[in-house]
């Protein structure tokens, strides 16, 4: 991961990102996973410096934890590509804090033109304590979420909504993966990227490798923690204008873990 400065102007954090090959697919573009993994990385940056980041939740057992999530990629980058990756965080929505981002073309600030825009995600979090593994009431996070370092702008119109297996559709299991020393985050847990990649993973490489993801939606529904089996299930719906919609869910004993929505 090659990130550079980060910057702030009008409540969006940024930094420039050159994208390196290990980050993309056989056709040289960023691979999902990859922009997630810079997006998380650039969220913790841009808390961090409001002084509600990992450190300051830290003092009260308390972390900040991914709920729901949507990506979509307009124009992925490819490999070489130099970008500038910006975050803005957007206070309060029910029970969720949102985060967005947009990758744009590297210096690009025209952020009334969303065509320019390669990849934009919103994300909707929470945040739990770590001690009790259970959720911190929105009321007792605010305080330390100031509005004023608020940005209004929508990466994507509407947060990432609920995402669930089709009904009236087989779902078919696909395989069977055990959380390992890959998958596991800071937290002790399946870091959210993994299950992005486990959902590729689970369709057939043809596929994936000879179709452009327009879109990826993911429910994270509980922890899956380490040598945990997750039991992948796989859903596929064809749509009025021919491109496919997979759904992958993972399980744990019949229990959901995740959920995940990706447009071809």
């Amino acid at each position: 991961m090659t990130m550079g400065k980060v910057k702030v102007s009008d409540n969006r954090f940024s930094t420039d990102i050159t994208i390196p090959c290990y980050d993309t697919d056989a056709s040289f573009h960023l691979k999902p996973a990859a922009f997630m993994d810079h997006a998380q990385e650039m969220a913790y940056l841009a808390a961090q410096a409001l002084h509600f980041g990992y450190d300051d939740l830290q003092k009260h057992h308390t972390a900040w934890v991914l709920s729901r999530l949507r990506m979509d990629f307009h124009n992925p980058p490819k490999w070489t590509d130099e970008t500038t990756l910006y975050t803005w965080h957007k206070g309060l929505d029910g029970l969720f804090f949102l985060r967005d981002f947009e990758l744009r073309a590297k210096d690009d600030t025209d952020f009334g033109d969303k065509s320019k825009v390669l990849v934009s995600c919103t994300s909707s979090w929470i945040v739990m304590n770590v001690q009790t593994r259970r959720l911190v009431r929105s009321d007792e996070v605010l305080d330390i979420v100031p509005a004023a370092t608020q940005c209004p702008d929508n990466a994507i119109p509407t947060p990432c909504g609920k995402v669930v297996m089709p009904k009236g559709v087989t779902a078919e299991e696909v395989g069977i993966h055990k959380a390992s020393y890959s998958d596991i985050d800071v937290l002790g847990h399946t870091n959210n990227a993994r299950y992005v990649v486990w959902a590729m993973d689970s369709i057939d490489y043809g596929e994936v490798a000879g179709n452009r993801v327009r879109s990826i939606s993911v429910n994270f529904i509980k922890e899956t923690k380490p040598e945990e089996e997750v039991r992948l299930f796989r859903s596929v719906v064809v749509r009025e204008d021919g491109h496919k919609t997979y759904f992958i869910e993972g399980k744990i004993e019949d229990k959901p873990c995740f959920c995940a929505q990706i447009d071809f």
